[in-house]
């Protein structure tokens, strides 16, 4: 048996071990991220998304092919409509952050530029699949765009 075909069957082994040692007392607990947690969460997704428009930026740069970086744009885009949701009223006094208030003072234009942003980078992942590069290329720089155009406004400059 091939090495890794051992370690899966162990693995399945132990997660079958796992579910037949619960019984009917067994509680899922569901809890709720609290407000620190999600501005951790949201500074880790921006993280993630600079450095998956990064590699998508190298790709272009090289020249290469778009359809290595689908994943990548899906991410991106995943990210951008979620984005909002990351934003409570619950979060707007929890430091340290980059956000600025006027992202709850302003939340309308906030969402907006949000979803422009989610909009772009939707077709971004499209052109990414596609495979056509002129079109991937202007699906980065829309999405690039719209995300500088809400950290412009909403985002402390990096010091």
């Amino acid at each position: 048996m091939h090495k890794g075909n051992v370690l899966l069957a162990a693995a399945a082994v132990a997660l079958i071990g796992c579910v037949s040692v619960a019984d009917d007392d067994t509680q899922i607990v569901s809890t709720t991220p609290s407000p620190a947690e999600i501005v951790a969460a949201r500074q880790a997704a921006f993280h993630m998304s600079g450095a998956a428009m990064g590699n998508i930026k190298g790709t272009l740069d090289r020249g290469g092919d778009p359809t290595t970086q689908a994943y990548a744009a899906r991410g991106v885009a995943r990210w951008a409509r979620t984005l909002p949701t990351m934003f409570p009223e619950s979060t707007a006094t929890i430091t340290p952050t980059r956000a600025r208030p006027e992202i709850w003072n302003n939340k309308a234009d906030f969402n907006a530029k949000a979803a422009a942003y989610a909009a772009a980078a939707t077709q971004l992942a499209e052109a990414a699949q596609s495979g056509d590069k002129a079109a991937f290329f202007a699906g980065w720089d829309a999405t690039r765009k719209t995300c500088a155009a809400c950290h412009d406004l909403y985002q402390v400059p990096q010091s």
